[in-house]
């Protein structure tokens, strides 16, 4: 198994439509504008976060809970911007869909110049023959409001090809969270 390089991400999202929407390079500045870098990188790729968010409340004094999750927990944004209250966390997902290989994997780490401002970026792996929007959690970790902007980087996605195919692909199992097409929340 090995790290994939920015030419083997351009050959696979080219011939297979891996990722769609795609940006075959490092993009910097929109409309003359800087953003938060997003597209192909060297080893990875960008990925931009949506203008959707859930944002985690308290108001209801609704527990946590992955087995029975209860969506009152949770405010909807759409916008450009997302403010994160202090120590608090949101979900958001992602503007590309993905259509994974089955004999890769990937992680997904979160963009510097977030992580430089105490917020976290999670993302779970995308499995072998996975396919769908990406679902991410993005933290606050400081004592101060933070703002998360839509349809700029949050996180980069490096991607591992096994020298096989997996013996059962996320596809095979038919997992949970085959194919989402929106913000699916936790699921048992």
């Amino acid at each position: 198994m090995g790290i994939c390089s920015d030419r083997w991400i351009l050959e696979k999202c080219r011939n297979e439509e891996m990722i769609s929407p795609f940006e075959e390079s490092q993009i910097s500045t929109k409309d003359g504008i800087k953003v938060i870098s997003y597209g192909v990188s060297s080893y990875g790729y960008d990925i931009r976060v949506s203008n959707k968010f859930k944002i985690f409340t308290n108001v209801y004094g609704t527990i946590v809970d992955p087995k029975k999750f209860d969506a009152k927990g949770l405010i909807e944004i759409e916008d450009d911007v997302c403010v994160i209250p202090p120590n608090s966390f949101a979900l958001a997902i992602t503007m590309e869909y993905f259509k994974i290989p089955e004999n890769v994997i990937t992680v997904c780490v979160g963009k510097s110049t977030y992580a430089r401002c105490g917020i976290i970026v999670n993302v779970t792996p995308f499995e072998p023959g996975w396919e769908g929007y990406a679902v991410l959690e993005i933290s606050n970790t400081t004592p101060l409001p933070a703002k998360i902007y839509a349809a700029e980087g949050i996180a980069q996605v490096l991607f591992f090809e096994g020298t096989e195919r997996c013996i059962q692909s996320y596809a095979d199992k038919k997992g949970k969270y085959q194919k989402q097409l929106g913000m699916t929340l936790a699921q048992v």
